[in-house]
């Protein structure tokens, strides 16, 4: 699995420019006015990854297929979403939907670029989308907690469990915090997910600058920066212009593209990478002459379940994992040569996949 992340915004803070450029299609009409995306546009990319073609070059694989990443791009938000402003009814329905959010915001000085509030100041921006989202979330509590009377009444345990949670989420909103605040004990995991509460995603602030802060980033950019390690969520800076930019060149003009501009990689690589941070993903490999691959998993997954994602029956019919590390993979020549030096181990059914780990599994069918 990758993971889906709905790109939002207000209007032209740049959203579909920067779900262009990253998707490289055209398939999202960028224009100066509100609501230019009516649907949502959804777009698949590759998980850059340089530890995947270093490992198929080493088993000369046929094929390479890295792990993929999807970009939802949703319709711009404003003022009075929740009560169906603008595309508002839209725009939460199709939020829902996505793992995380990335908030993308206006960090940048353009008389030429309308803002629906007439002026720039992401924080206010940032604001107003996550009031909008938690007042939806209250109407949606409330709607769920008048479902529930009925069945309260005849002691059912599964509407207690979800009248407690419920709770815990109102209190939290009606004091001003989003939803991911609460503290969720790991048994109620599976319940809180099932209330698919907007607030209750993790979000990514993504500052899009102008072009000559796009390494460093502006006065704008640090205050999101700052408000994002108050709130324990991620923040990006990327220039959408460059990223646009970008999405037209080969590999070779994009690499000196980039070492013009004074950048190291492309806003696309560390927009992924702080996404997985965010919401805890990590990479292993399967590698062999037919093909190398990347699979994403969450962090502290079993190998039994790592394998799952491959095909079910991996997981019902697991026996071990061969195991090794990438660095071993590399260091030894491969995985004739790990075995050698003995560095594939055979790992169990409570075995933790580490990121990196280039694993073959053994199961029966």
């Amino acid at each position: 699995m990758g993971f889906k992340c709905g790109i939002v915004g207000l209007p032209n803070v740049g959203k579909s420019t920067l779900f262009n450029a990253l998707t490289r299609t055209a398939a999202a009409q960028a224009a100066n006015f509100p609501f230019c995306t009516i649907e949502p546009n959804v777009g698949e990319v590759s998980v850059p990854d340089t530890r995947l073609e270093t490992l198929a070059e080493m088993a000369q694989s046929k094929e390479t297929i890295p792990t993929r990443l999807t970009f939802v791009d949703i319709a711009g938000l404003v003022k009075g979403a929740s009560k169906g402003e603008g595309l508002g009814n839209q725009f939460l329905a199709n939020i829902r939907e996505v793992d995380a959010v990335a908030h993308v915001l206006r960090c940048f000085e353009d008389d030429d670029v309308t803002h629906v509030d007439g002026r720039v100041d992401p924080i206010a921006d940032a604001e107003t989308i996550e009031t909008e989202l938690m007042l939806a979330d209250l109407e949606s509590i409330e709607r769920r907690q008048q479902n529930l009377v009925r069945k309260l009444k005849s002691g059912d345990k599964e509407a207690k469990e979800a009248e407690r949670l419920l709770g815990l989420a109102k209190t939290a909103l009606e004091e001003g915090r989003p939803a991911r605040t609460v503290v969720v004990e790991k048994e109620d995991l599976k319940a809180w997910e099932t209330l698919q509460l907007l607030t209750a995603k993790p979000v990514l602030y993504v500052c899009n600058v102008e072009e000559s802060a796009a390494a460093e980033g502006n006065e704008h950019s640090a205050k999101v920066a700052a408000m994002a390690a108050e709130q324990g969520a991620g923040s990006v800076v990327i220039s959408a212009a460059i990223e646009e930019e970008i999405s037209q060149l080969d590999d070779a003009e994009r690499a000196e593209f980039l070492e013009e501009m004074g950048l190291t990689e492309a806003g696309l690589d560390r927009l992924i990478r702080a996404g997985y941070d965010l919401l805890g993903l990590i990479t292993y490999f399967t590698v062999g002459p037919k093909e190398a691959r990347a699979w994403t998993v969450t962090e502290g997954t079993k190998a039994p379940q790592a394998a799952g994602v491959i095909h079910g029956d991996f997981e019902k019919g697991f026996i071990r994992a061969e195991t090794t590390s990438y660095l071993d993979f590399v260091e030894n020549g491969g995985e004739t040569g790990a075995k050698e030096a003995g560095k594939v181990r055979l790992e169990g059914k409570e075995y933790v996949v580490s990121d990196g780990d280039v694993m073959h599994f053994r199961f029966n069918t």
